[in-house]
C-alpha cells in the first residue's frame, strides 16, 4: 500500500468516525427536543421558555435530519453529496448557536459549539475534497 493510499484510508476512517459521532450526538439531541415535554426541557434549559414550542420542535427536526444526512447518503451511496450539505447545514446550526449563547450570556456553552462547528466543517470539507464517496 502506498503512502497516498494509507493517507486516503486514514482520512476515510477519520471522516466515518466523525460522521458517526456527530450523527449520534445530533440524533440524541434532536430526538430529545422532539419527544421531551417542554416543561421538562425548560427545567434543564432556561431558554426553552423564551420560544414557542413549534420552534423547539423545529430545531429537533433539523437536528434529526442533519444526523441522518451525515450518515445515510454516504452509507447507502445514494446522493452522497448530501452528506456534504448536511455537514454545511450543521455547521450553520452551530454558528447560530454560538450567537444565541453569546446573546444569552452563556459563555460556558461556546466551547462545545466551536468543537461541533469544526467537526461539521471537517466532514463537509473531507467528503467534498479529500475522501468523497461516489454514488452507486
Amino acid at each position: 500500500m502506498t503512502t497516498s493510499q494509507q493517507s486516503s484510508k486514514g482520512m476515510n476512517i477519520s471522516l466515518w468516525t466523525t460522521q458517526g459521532l456527530l450523527g449520534a450526538m445530533y440524533l440524541m439531541a434532536g430526538v430529545m427536543k422532539l419527544t421531551t415535554p417542554v416543561a421538562e426541557m425548560a427545567a434543564k434549559m432556561a431558554w426553552v421558555n423564551e420560544y414557542p414550542e413549534a420552534f423547539i420542535r423545529f430545531i429537533g427536526i433539523s437536528e434529526v435530519l442533519g444526523a441522518l444526512g451525515l450518515i445515510l447518503p454516504s452509507l447507502l451511496r445514494i446522493q452522497p453529496k448530501l452528506t456534504v450539505w448536511a455537514g454545511i447545514g450543521l455547521a450553520l446550526v452551530q454558528v447560530f448557536a454560538i450567537f444565541f449563547h453569546i446573546q444569552h450570556n452563556e459563555m460556558s456553552a461556546l466551547g462545545i459549539n466551536v468543537v461541533l462547528l469544526l467537526l461539521a466543517v471537517f466532514v463537509a470539507w473531507g467528503r467534498s475534497k479529500k475522501a468523497p464517496i461516489s454514488a452507486k
